[in-house]
């Protein structure tokens, strides 16, 4: 019997669902490492980044243009000004972008900027904004709900698959528990268990996952090795003036051991696989 997320569940598609963006391949089997700052800040610095990222390893460029945050006092983001400069950023650098859309009226400028939507985990269970995305022909990263059930995050993605949208990537970002310590708790135990009952890639976003940039690659380690396809990290020339999640920013040179890491390992699985 088939769950209540039909489209979502393994038992309707065995294979892994593989989506391409660009000359990237997300659920192929290759590691996708997507970086960026929390929120576009200026040109210069977001073009400069870029083509590090690019020369490090990172295949998708982050950025995001509008910032729902906790406080209306905190940077809210550039909005059309900010998916502009996303968008020279990934051009410059020869990568894809992804963005997050808060707003259904936002539709049509992140389409024309961007390459990936991500819908935020605030808006995980935004009906009406998931069948909007679900109308489009164009990716959908879905982040898990700060504190959603796997069964409510797998019918959220549902709603998007069943208006016609087949593009789908969730992203395991963590989620809300007694600890303190941590900005959030990642669970690690959601990647094998989605992987068993769906077939759509999953990234992992250790950087909100933790909230401290001391944990971060540990984490992204870790959910490699639980079988992500992937992970998502916050990235900032300068972490301590970024003007969103500095906290839990990397900087560049703080990548290089991990993108070789990475490198390494797909090697070994292709020669493995041979």
């Amino acid at each position: 019997m088939l769950p209540n997320y039909k489209l979502v569940s393994r038992e309707s598609k065995v294979e892994n669902t593989v989506i391409r963006v660009g000359d990237c391949t997300i659920g192929g089997g290759a590691p996708v490492v997507i970086a960026g700052p929390c929120a576009v800040e200026e040109e210069e610095m977001m073009v400069k980044l870029a083509c590090k990222l690019k020369r490090l390893g990172v295949h998708i460029l982050r950025g995001g243009a509008y910032k729902p945050r906790t406080s209306p006092y905190s940077f809210q983001g550039l909005g059309v000004a900010g998916l502009r400069i996303l968008a020279d950023a990934g051009r410059a650098a020869g990568m894809p972008v992804i963005t997050e859309l808060t707003d259904a009226a936002h539709i049509s400028d992140v389409c024309r900027y961007t390459d990936i939507i991500q819908i935020g985990s605030r808006n995980m269970q935004n009906f009406g904004l998931l069948q909007e995305v679900g109308r489009l022909k164009f990716p959908v990263m879905l982040k898990r709900g700060l504190s959603a059930t796997l069964e409510e995050w797998l019918l959220a993605a549902e709603y998007i698959m069943a208006e016609g949208n087949r593009e789908v990537i969730l992203c395991e970002r963590g989620i809300r528990s007694f600890e303190t310590y941590t900005r959030n708790t990642f669970d690690i135990n959601a990647i094998p268990a989605v992987k068993l009952l769906s077939h759509l890639p999953l990234i992992a976003d250790p950087s909100h996952g933790t909230g401290r940039r001391e944990l971060v690659l540990p984490v992204a380690r870790a959910a490699m090795a639980a079988g992500a396809d992937g992970v998502m990290l916050e990235v900032h020339p300068n972490p301590d003036q970024a003007l969103s999640d500095g906290q839990q920013s990397l900087k560049p040179e703080e990548l290089v051991s991990f993108m070789g890491e990475l490198t390494n390992n797909t090697r070994l699985h292709t020669k493995a696989s041979a």
